[in-house]
């Protein structure tokens, strides 16, 4: 009986880790470590005032973003064919294709200029639903990893190609 206590305590400290990411598979949790990175920087963008320090941060955004959808599309998307529904993947590149035109035209925009701040505001709402559509049950991280790939191998994949992309766009990545 102690056996079966203990049993179901280990459960559900499991059951519990895994909801947090913790254990997750080295290409999800560095997807997710970006997700995370941008949510916090729009959030930041909100409380901004001055053009210059919207600009700057903008422009930090649009990188990780350019950086992530080009990593997903090159390795993430392709490789999961197969083991995630066709739909939520075709659905994620047409919202790639979305934020990467807003992302474009915001670009041609000063901060000064009428909209920009509506733009940003949007294009966050807009990654902000695409995120929730790769990381809720069922969906496409949940499925991936219920698949074969090996995820921990793609992970260490894509940390190269971020490094590559990062320095390709000219930028220095901090750590």
């Amino acid at each position: 009986m102690a056996t079966t206590a203990k049993s179901q305590s280990t459960s559900k400290s499991r059951k519990k880790t895994r909801r947090t990411g913790t254990r997750d598979p080295l290409a999800v949790k560095l997807l997710k470590q970006d997700h995370r990175q941008v949510e916090a920087w729009f959030d930041e963008y909100e409380q901004l005032e001055a053009d210059a320090e919207k600009l700057e941060l903008f422009n930090q955004i649009a990188l990780a973003l350019k950086v992530h959808t080009q990593i997903e599309e090159e390795i993430f998307y392709p490789e999961e064919r197969g083991e995630v529904e066709d739909d939520m993947l075709d659905e994620a590149y047409v919202e790639h294709d979305g934020a990467k035109k807003l992302i474009a035209e915001i670009e041609g925009m000063q901060p000064s200029e009428e909209y920009y701040d509506a733009k940003v505001k949007v294009l966050g709402e807009y990654i902000k639903h695409h995120v929730k559509e790769e990381e809720q049950p069922g969906g496409i991280f949940a499925q991936a990893k219920r698949g074969e790939e090996d995820l921990d191998a793609m992970g260490e994949r894509i940390k190269v190609r971020k490094e590559e992309l990062m320095q390709k766009m000219g930028a220095s990545r901090p750590n």
